[in-house]
């Protein structure tokens, strides 16, 4: 996927790499793209690469982008490697982490290439790719932040260090205890565990309807799913990769001094989960993406189903009694992303450096409600097992009680967002540029 160069990332209206026709149909690329993950290696037998450019005589915006699609080897008519195509690569870049994948600028001096679809339609086709690649990259986010959380708990339950704060939580056969009868690591061993097993589960229903827009038997349940996946895609891989970052973080903060280290191998998390912000549109662009496209598309109906089947779930569940104090919790996180939702609309029209600078803290605001919405399904699932005297008990009693920890200790944290939000943008902009 060939769309960053060196003047312009997320801006690309002022891309430069050009298109020019050639006789038999096919266009020359000319141009220098950037940050291409595995733009160049010799693993496979040849490159595809998808190439934004624009065609001679095209609006010089965003408007006037087409798709071409650049093999590294021309193909030959019995589908056998050809001759190299005048692409190449100019550099790899040696970055902070994600060492096993080259980053490449790549230079294309008249490149054969083929348009995809129609003549300035390349920026909706690709992003047909870049919505999926955003769904795999919080899927990322949730993969380093589940490898770093089982090296931490592996490590918190054999490392020895002081004693139990509570005398029948020592170990009278050993001069220290393992440093997971302390409540500060319990802290941190807690918040990944709450966040990674809800983001697991909204993940796979995030597929879940990605497969139903496709094949749900009905156009409206094509339609809901749809709208759901599309309202949600920019908070999962915004939520989900500044937790996995958060996450890779305090994995290390479990293992001290030695996680400051190579040698047990924490350090290249933290490394390697940091670009997951950055990459495939910055947490700050899915902010914006939301705010900005998504709430606002078809009148608000993607939110307005959302909040539709956060109702209905919250009424579903209000008549299981060992759920009220989750409930409770999750009731008011629903509330402040409402109070939230109507503030950007009062708000952001009228002036959209208010809605710039709430853009956020709403995205993460969604997201805690969002896993909080998987972590209620599953505690529901967990009361009824309990109650049918399902036979691994100890699981279903920690599902409850890590539900009642994300309700406890990440939950609240909707209501500062909701209090940033509304403070407005008057405190972000008031400095000017100058000032810095």
């Amino acid at each position: 996927m060939n769309l960053t160069e060196p003047h312009c990332g997320t801006d690309l209206g002022l891309l430069k790499t050009r298109a020019d026709p050639n006789p038999d149909g096919s266009y020359a690329i000319t141009g220098t793209k950037i940050f291409i993950s595995s733009g160049e290696h010799d693993i496979s037998e040849n490159i595809i690469h998808l190439v934004l450019a624009k065609i001679a005589g095209a609006p010089d915006t965003v408007k006037g982008i087409s798709l071409f699609v650049v093999p590294k080897f021309l193909v030959n008519d019995d589908g056998s490697v050809g001759e190299r195509n005048p692409v190449s690569c100019g550099a790899i870049e040696k970055k902070m982490g994600i060492h096993g994948n080259p980053t490449c600028v790549l230079n294309y001096d008249g490149a054969k290439g083929w348009l995809v679809g129609e003549p300035e339609k390349g920026l909706a086709a690709m992003f047909i790719m870049m919505n999926a690649a955003r769904l795999g990259v919080g899927l990322q986010g949730l993969a380093q932040a589940e490898v770093a959380y089982q090296n931490a708990l592996a490590y918190a339950r054999e490392r020895r260090q002081g004693r139990a704060l509570v005398a029948d939580q020592r170990d009278a056969d050993a001069k220290a205890d393992p440093i997971i009868v302390h409540p500060d690591v319990r802290r941190m061993l807690m918040e990944m565990k709450s966040f990674l097993e809800g983001a697991r589960a909204l993940v796979l229903w995030g597929a879940l309807q990605v497969d139903l827009s496709r094949r749900a038997s009905s156009e409206e349940e094509r339609q809901e799913a749809d709208d759901l996946v599309s309202l949600l895609t920019p908070v999962i891989k915004g939520y989900l990769t500044d937790k996995g970052f958060d996450s890779a973080v305090l994995a290390q903060q479990v293992f001290g001094g030695h996680g400051y280290i190579r040698e047990h191998g924490v350090e290249q998390f933290v490394r390697d989960a940091r670009i997951a912000q950055i990459y495939e549109g910055t947490n700050g662009v899915q902010a914006l993406d939301l705010v900005g496209r998504k709430l606002g598309k078809d009148g608000g109906r993607a939110i307005q189903r959302l909040f539709k089947l956060l109702s209905q779930e919250v009424a579903d569940a209000s008549s299981d009694v060992a759920l009220k104090p989750f409930l409770s919790e999750f009731t008011r996180a629903i509330g402040d992303l409402q109070a939230s939702t109507k503030w950007l609309m009062d708000n952001g029209l009228a002036n959209p450096n208010q809605a710039g600078a709430a853009a956020y803290p709403y995205m993460t605001m969604m997201g805690i409600v969002a896993v909080g919405l998987m972590w209620l399904r599953m505690a529901r699932a967990a009361t009824a097992a309990l109650a049918a005297d399902a036979p691994d008990r100890a699981f279903y009693e920690t599902k409850l009680a890590t539900a009642q920890f994300f309700a406890d200790r990440v939950m609240p944290e909707t209501g500062s967002l909701r209090r940033k939000l509304e403070a407005g943008s008057e405190s972000v902009m008031a400095i000017p540029a100058e000032a810095f």
